[in-house]
């Protein structure tokens, strides 16, 4: 394998970190995240027997595999792995699975162990057998950005070195917003009503935060009649949209078909009255395709009107879920 142009993304000088470790009992994990070659010391122990440089594990007895979770330092795509089991013998794991996944900046260690952010799992290297004392090489098999790694060993052992090949990645159509969210909360929107929260609530959709896991959107349940999903905002004042956003992310066997957006301009007027009223507004954009896991972008030539609104209603078809939605206009 050709390793030019690239770099070991897996290494701890670029910031990558072991964040769990299932054990490490004889060997710590972080050093096989250690950008020198791995060294043999033949007369070196601790207290738990002979010194390894590199991660191991104790025998396992419970049937089970030890495994340990990475956050590399940058998000990243790797093309191939260095599985380097050097001065591992008669004690290197003998076999070896990595999974990986993206989660949005700012996600805490705790929340990628315990899966409560991670949408999914990918796998990037299905269970390959590892030879002692040598350099295991293999390809990725996918291609998709990556915040962090899982390995697993089968069952337990060692492995001197993880090298993780690849280039770091930077989402160069990830979208800035240059104007303001007139539906923030920040900007003292609030969803008035939904038809159906079953699996998120609408007010979700009103976060300025990056979307952590589909947990983190508004997600209706299954449709299993005719009609569509749909639900109401109300802007804190007055304002006129000149682009609108409708971010999926997470969302993939999931999202919505298609979705429409109507507004009103009114005052004085209960959340019920708004309710029956809602399906009489004009339209702001016009029914349009939604793809999964994607941020979409309608720009002004999109929209039908420009007028003062001060509430939306979205309509989703059928149903479905979305992470956020942005109107970035002016207040009057």
């Amino acid at each position: 394998m050709d390793y030019k142009d690239q770099i070991n993304v897996a290494s701890v000088e670029l910031g990558s970190k072991v964040i769990y470790c299932s054990d490490e009992f004889f060997a710590d994990s972080s050093r096989m995240l250690q950008a020198n070659e791995p060294v043999w010391i033949e007369d070196k122990y601790d207290e738990n027997g002979k010194w390894m440089d590199g991660w191991e594990s104790r025998r396992r007895r419970d049937g089970k595999n030890d495994f340990c979770f990475i956050r590399l330092g940058s998000t990243s795509i790797i093309n191939n792995f260095n599985i380097d089991t050097s001065n591992f013998t008669g004690n290197f794991a003998p076999a070896i699975s990595i999974q990986g996944c993206y989660v949005p900046g700012g996600t805490t260690d705790d929340r990628v162990v315990d899966g409560s952010a991670v949408s999914e799992w990918f796998d990037l290297l299905t269970q390959e057998n590892l030879e002692g004392d040598s350099h295991n090489l293999f390809s990725c098999k996918s291609t998709q950005p990556l915040t962090h790694l899982k390995i697993t060993l089968y069952p337990d052992g060692g492995i001197a070195r993880f090298r993780a090949y690849g280039n770091a990645w930077s989402d160069d159509t990830k979208y800035q917003i240059t104007g303001t969210n007139v539906i923030s909360k920040a900007s003292g929107a609030r969803a008035v009503f939904a038809n159906d929260e079953h699996f998120g609530c609408l007010s979700n959709v009103l976060e300025e935060h990056n979307p952590l896991s589909m947990a983190d959107g508004w997600e209706t349940r299954r449709r299993r009649k005719p009609g569509n999903d749909w639900g109401i905002i109300a802007l804190s004042s007055p304002a006129k949209v000149n682009e609108i956003v409708i971010d999926t992310s997470f969302f993939k066997g999931n999202f919505p078909d298609t979705f429409s957006i109507s507004s009103t301009n009114i005052s004085d007027t209960d959340d019920n009255t708004l309710i029956e009223k809602s399906n009489t507004w004009d339209k702001i954009i016009e029914r349009k395709k939604l793809g999964m896991n994607k941020i979409h972008i309608f720009k002004k030539e999109d929209l039908l009107h420009e007028q003062e609104i001060t509430h939306v209603r979205i309509d989703i078809f059928p149903d479905g879920g979305i992470a956020r939605l942005k109107l970035i206009g002016d207040f009057i």
